[in-house]
């Protein structure tokens, strides 16, 4: 079910046992909400990239566990419970690169088995959507302690970013790195965003940038080559992006392009910042090599806007993430505060 709406901005809701979000995709033409019931429709949600970055992935997870309860009407609590367990699985490994995922549902499936232990299929549901209610609301909490750690630590002049971490990853809150990037603005620090353009799904140019203009703040898109020379030139001064998985040495897994603004900016003696909340760090993960990395279709490269522009048969690699090593990275800004990578705290 589709419908348009003009009013608050949240990437993505519980609503009366539904999951309303913001379909990213059709940005930043439409601004549509796509309300979803079922657990299938919630999967091809996050696969297609209707919602999309770490913290709302994760909550749509849970989203869906807590689906997962509602769309089945078993009155035997343990049937229920395997339900909700395989489709929880199925969840899973719909973005396995994205750690908030299997982090909410983890989280969920341990609400699930204790509210299991009454009998009572009516309570495991009510918990569920319970702890939907409890993930978002600390989603927005974290937002905005990662905004008020991180703003005093940019420069003014210009700060550049790589695709979108703002409203649309949050739920209801600001996002991560361009939550930060608002709260120094609005806190008076005259910063100039320069946004990459993010290929090959164009998160930076459809989404970045709509946001940077719905909130005012000065902003130029840029594709992503020309982010080195920009730097060269002196005119930025700090690169804040956000992560996807944060191995427990710091290695830092984020939108395939990253790694080479890491680069860059050593090479020019630029901050490089990566916003991310403390549920983003794997302390399972020992280090950037063991993150699984996503392969997304060959025609997010070959076809762009409908029209192709590669020749057919073209062999393509299509990595939807790259790792940053720790030791490019400046500091890591989460709700606990702001941690060089040797520092970071376990993210549970």
């Amino acid at each position: 079910m589709r419908q348009s709406v003009v009013g608050e901005l949240a990437a993505i809701q519980w609503r009366n046992g539904a999951v309303t979000l913001l379909d990213q995709t059709l940005l930043p033409f439409e601004e549509v909400w796509i309300i979803l019931r079922t657990v299938d429709e919630v999967a091809e949600a996050i696969r297609a990239l209707r919602v999309r970055g770490a913290p709302a992935i994760g909550v749509a997870g849970a989203c869906g566990v807590a689906l997962a309860a509602h769309e089945w009407d078993a009155q035997d609590t343990r049937m229920l419970m395997m339900h909700v367990s395989m489709q929880a699985e199925f969840l899973r490994a719909t973005r396995p690169t994205a750690v908030n995922l299997a982090w909410a549902i983890d989280r969920m499936i341990a609400v699930a088995r204790e509210a299991a232990r009454t009998n009572n299929p009516a309570h495991l549901r009510a918990a569920l959507g319970a702890e939907v209610e409890t993930i978002i609301a600390e989603d927005r909490a974290q937002n905005t302690a990662i905004a008020r750690h991180g703003a005093p630590l940019l420069p003014a002049g210009g700060v550049l970013t790589h695709c979108n971490t703002g409203a649309l990853v949050a739920a209801g809150g600001d996002g991560t790195a361009l939550g930060v990037i608002r709260a120094a603005h609005e806190g008076g620090t005259a910063l100039h965003v320069y946004a990459d353009e993010t290929r090959p799904r164009l998160q930076g140019a459809r989404l970045t940038m709509w946001g940077l203009m719905r909130w005012g703040i000065p902003a130029t898109l840029i594709a992503d080559g020309a982010a080195a020379s920009l730097m060269r030139a002196g005119r930025v001064q700090s690169v804040i992006v956000g992560a996807d998985r944060i191995a427990a040495n710091g290695d830092t897994a984020n939108k395939i392009g990253t790694y080479a603004l890491a680069l860059a900016a050593r090479a020019h003696n630029i901050p490089f910042y990566v916003a991310a909340a403390m549920n983003t760090i794997d302390a399972t993960t020992s280090d950037g090599d063991a993150i699984p990395i996503e392969e997304r279709a060959a025609d997010e490269v070959t076809v762009i806007g409908g029209v192709r522009i590669a020749p057919e048969g073209a062999a393509v690699y299509n990595p939807a993430f790259d790792v940053t090593p720790a030791a490019l990275i400046t500091g890591i800004i989460t709700e606990r505060g702001a941690f060089s990578p040797a520092e970071i705290p376990s993210g549970k």
